[in-house]
């Protein structure tokens, strides 16, 4: 039996772990509602210092400490398709994959100044600042939710890469001169969120709703759930709501082929507009789609970023198809958008995202107006992986994008709250 003791000793994996700790607390905290930036700029600091200053060995077990504190709750969707031994092996990849990117990117920072002749104890400092830098642009298996500046996303410093770049360099030479003034040069790097009152229109109607996978996928139970959507709409129009955003896939079916249910929802978005998930079919292929209705017009947005093994498998197309046919009953993959897609309600441009996508680079590119949007609906199903961290961390990569790019964000959910953001600013509905 191979003993990690022959690898590693105590020190190393303490260390690891508790750097880990520190690089994943904001997560947790959050989560269990502990919010102060003096808190969460402290951690972040300190996290970052004691990883630089450590060695390959103590990064790998920092890299799978960390992945498995930000992504264990990927494993809880296997529990839907009753594949619970999956779960370790899931488990274990998501350990190994971020324990040796980290373990190559100390790995390469001490070893590339060697083969170059340099002595100097600054550079392998510099180079593992460059790849937690750069980490962010890493995404396995187009899977792109860790962000390393994400630790500072409710602190008092900003999370663009030039602030992160400038706080990893006042760390990095507090570390080489063994000085910690130099730690002050972080100072450049505030940008402290401010309390704003929330500016959006009261009259939007942000709905959650609470059904379970199980439930929304039983046939049996989908006229009750699809009465208390058309409901909830009918609530909203009492209420003199102009326009009410329920959340991803919340009509379970191919919406377009159900001439009874579109009709209900075009006959009252003569009163309100509605934005709602369902299902799609262009009759070839599932997509899973946005309807926007208003007075005069329907919508159909698709989404563009579709979650890896989830809604289709970004493996090559000989192992794509033996997966779907073992896991997956022969299911097939949806198929996304080549494009963003906005639309305008009352004026007002909104630029279509679905869960995942929401938090990608990607929806937030300029659209054919030459700009960022400006304001974004989501809607999500965060179903799968509750209880957990997801929908709290999900939170904080939309608070991330929505203070890099200044978008007002309305976010409507299943299985956890539905919330508005605004420069950062979480307001719940």
């Amino acid at each position: 039996m191979i003993k990690i003791r022959q690898y590693f000793n105590t020190l190393e994996i303490t260390k690891g772990f508790f750097i880990a700790l520190l690089n994943t607390a904001f997560i947790y905290l959050s989560y269990w509602g502990l919010v102060h930036p003096l808190i969460f700029s402290t951690l972040g600091l300190l996290g970052l210092y004691l990883l630089l200053a450590s060695n390959t060995k103590t990064w790998f077990i920092s890299g799978a400490f960390t992945g498995l504190f930000w992504f264990w709750w990927i494993s809880l969707s296997l529990k839907h398709y009753e594949m619970l031994w999956a779960i370790p092996v899931v488990l274990l990849i998501l350990m190994l994959s971020y324990g040796l990117l980290f373990a190559f990117i100390a790995w390469t920072s001490h070893r590339l100044p060697t083969i170059l002749r340099l002595q100097t104890t600054l550079l392998p400092l510099l180079l593992k600042s460059l790849g937690l830098l750069t980490l962010s642009y890493v995404h396995p298996f187009g899977f792109d939710w860790f962000k390393p500046e994400l630790v500072f996303v409710q602190s008092y410093f900003g999370i663009q890469k030039v602030q992160f770049a400038l706080i990893l360099l006042a760390i990095s030479l507090a570390i080489w001169r063994k000085q910690l003034p130099y730690l002050l040069l972080t100072l450049l790097a505030l940008e402290p969120m401010t309390s704003q009152t929330e500016k959006i229109s009261k009259n939007i109607a942000l709905i959650t709703t609470h059904t379970t996978v199980q439930d929304k996928w039983n046939k049996h139970k989908h006229q009750a759930q699809f009465d208390a959507i058309l409901k909830t709409i009918d609530d909203a129009i009492a209420k003199k709501k102009t326009l009410v955003i329920l959340p991803e896939s919340v009509f379970p079916i191919f919406l377009n082929h159900s001439e009874l249910l579109m009709y209900k929802l075009k006959r009252r978005s003569k009163r309100i507009a509605i934005v709602v998930g369902a299902l799609y079919w262009d009759g070839q292929t599932p997509r899973n789609s946005t309807y926007i209705f208003t007075k005069d017009n329907i919508q159909i947005a698709n989404k563009v970023l579709l979650v890896p093994f989830g809604e289709a498998n970004p493996l090559p197309d000989f192992l794509s198809d033996w997966v779907n046919e073992v896991f997956y009953d022969n299911a097939v993959d949806y198929k996304a958008s080549s494009t963003v897609s906005d639309y305008t309600i009352d004026g007002v441009t909104y630029r279509n995202a679905i869960c995942f996508e929401a938090t990608s680079e990607k929806l937030y590119e300029k659209g054919k107006n030459g700009k960022r949007p400006s304001q974004m609906i989501v809607l999500s199903n965060n179903g799968w992986f509750t209880p957990s961290i997801e929908p709290t961390l999900q939170r904080l990569l939309l608070q991330y994008y929505s203070r890099k790019y200044g978008t007002n964000i309305y976010h409507a959910v299943n299985m956890s709250p539905s919330y508005v953001i605004q420069d950062g600013n979480v307001f719940y509905r």
